[in-house]
């Protein structure tokens, strides 16, 4: 019997329409466009503007022309899963939300944190469900309004994030595409470079929290850089040796986009020409869970069936991973 593998068999992708330039950014704080790209590539990204509009509504519009182009309904999904770092609410999940928003009344729902490659990690839970024959129908939605925790007076950070979301269908197949192998990595001591210093039940909200500026995100630049710029390349590479590929059979490489000059560093350690890697980053910025299905969407006509795909992101925590997947349509 042939083994049942998870193969996505459908992607959208959404941004909100306001985009955010760098010469915009210069009006608010002490920066300029040149500045900006040469760092990290990034030209502009979109931001979700309206009151009580958060993540799920992000989510919400790539899940419906998800399923609008593959013709099915909102009540035959199994489950969501939503990779976000900006929910809703602490509880309960934006996934719940996007489900009761779209109707799909059949599906069982929840939130994976791991930052910026919490998608990477809810393809590869997902992809277990689907092999062991418990669902049949997943949708895996990456989702975060970033602008909702940027200080947009701080320059090292607020020029790099912006909102925006993707989601894939995945469905059995027994014809060797789908997804073929994960490797998921995650270090705690890297909270201390990157994360958020409260809103959660060490330091919950209050006037002095919130006085301090210690709701938005905290990064120290030089060391996120180093470590992502090694890890993300290193585990690339490990995924292709593991499983005898080279430079040359790998059709595409779909990296978070974080910054060009990790992206730039990854492809030469996996021997990948610039001609093969998905780089939309001076569009969009750092959609954090959106960045990898928003690359997928966007190349979507350029994927061939049988596609080698090697997926690669790097996140706060520190979360850093790699799947390799062949594309199934």
């Amino acid at each position: 019997m042939s083994k049942t593998t998870a193969a996505i068999t459908g992607i959208n992708g959404w941004v909100p329409e306001y985009r955010l330039t760098n010469q915009e950014l210069s009006t608010m704080v002490e920066t300029n466009d040149e500045w900006i790209t040469t760092r990290t590539g990034i030209k502009e990204r979109r931001i979700l503007k309206g009151e009580g509009l958060g993540s799920s509504d992000l989510g919400v519009q790539a899940v419906n022309g998800l399923l609008k182009k593959k013709n099915i309904k909102a009540d035959e999904i199994d489950l969501i899963i939503c990779a976000t770092a900006t929910p809703d609410l602490i509880f309960p999940s934006t996934a719940c939300i996007i489900a009761d928003k779209i109707g799909a009344v059949n599906a069982i729902g929840f939130d994976l944190m791991a930052a910026c490659s919490g998608f990477l990690f809810s393809l590869a839970t997902a992809s277990k469900f689907i092999e062991t024959g418990t669902y049949k129908k997943i949708v895996v939605v990456g989702a975060d309004k970033m602008s909702s925790i940027i200080d947009y007076e701080d320059r090292q950070t607020c020029v790099i994030f912006g909102d925006g979301s993707g989601a894939v269908l995945l469905e059995p197949t027994q014809d060797g595409l789908g997804i073929q192998d994960s490797i998921l990595k995650s270090d705690g001591s890297g909270r201390n470079y990157l994360g958020m210093k409260a809103g959660g039940s060490v330091k919950p909200p209050s006037h002095e929290t919130v006085d301090a500026r210690e709701h938005f995100i905290y990064q120290d630049g030089k060391t996120v850089f180093k470590f992502a710029v090694t890890n993300m390349a290193d585990v690339s590479a490990e995924i292709m040796e593991r499983n005898n590929l080279t430079g040359e059979d790998v059709a595409w490489l779909v990296p978070h986009q974080a910054n060009k000059r990790i992206i730039d560093a990854t492809a030469r350690r996996m021997g990948v020409g610039t001609e093969k890697v998905m780089l939309n980053i001076q569009k969009y910025g750092n959609t954090t869970n959106g960045t990898i299905p928003l690359c997928l969407w966007e190349w979507e006509d350029k994927l061939k069936k049988g596609d080698n795909l090697i997926l690669a992101a790097f996140g706060g925590g520190f979360t850093w991973g790699s799947i390799y997947l062949k594309w199934a349509y």
